[in-house]
C-alpha cells in the first residue's frame, strides 16, 4: 500500500493528540521532550537543525495549554514541527502500535 503524505501527516498528528491526552493526565512528561531536545542539540552541535531551537523555545516560552493546542493542530506549520517532534518516548509502544494498527486499516 502506498502511504502518501497526508496519511504520514494524518498518523503523526493521530500520535500528537495521544501525546495530548497523556500530557493532560501527567504534566511532568512534559520533561521528557525537553530532555530529548537537550540531548540532541548537544549530540549534533555545532550543527543541531535550527528546528530543535525553534521547539525548546516553544516549550520554553509558551503555556502548558498553548504547547497542546500546538500538538493538536493541522496546519502547515505545526506539520512541520511535527517532522522534528521531541516528544519521543511519551507513548508507550503498546499506545504506539495501536495507532499504527489502526492507520494500517486506512
Amino acid at each position: 500500500m502506498s502511504r502518501t503524505h497526508d496519511w504520514i501527516d494524518q498518523r503523526s498528528l493521530a500520535l500528537d493528540r495521544a501525546i495530548v491526552q497523556k500530557l493532560k493526565l501527567e504534566p511532568s512528561l512534559l520533561q521528557v521532550a525537553r530532555d530529548n531536545l537537550s540531548r540532541w542539540i548537544n549530540q549534533q552541535q555545532p550543527c543541531a537543525p535550527k528546528v530543535m531551537f525553534e521547539w525548546l523555545e516553544i516549550l520554553d516560552t509558551r503555556s502548558f495549554d498553548d504547547v497542546l493546542d500546538l500538538l493538536g493542530r493541522f496546519d502547515e506549520n505545526t506539520r512541520r514541527l511535527r517532522q522534528s517532534s521531541p516528544f519521543c518516548g511519551i507513548l508507550s509502544e503498546e499506545e504506539r502500535m495501536t495507532i499504527f494498527k489502526k492507520y494500517e486499516t486506512l
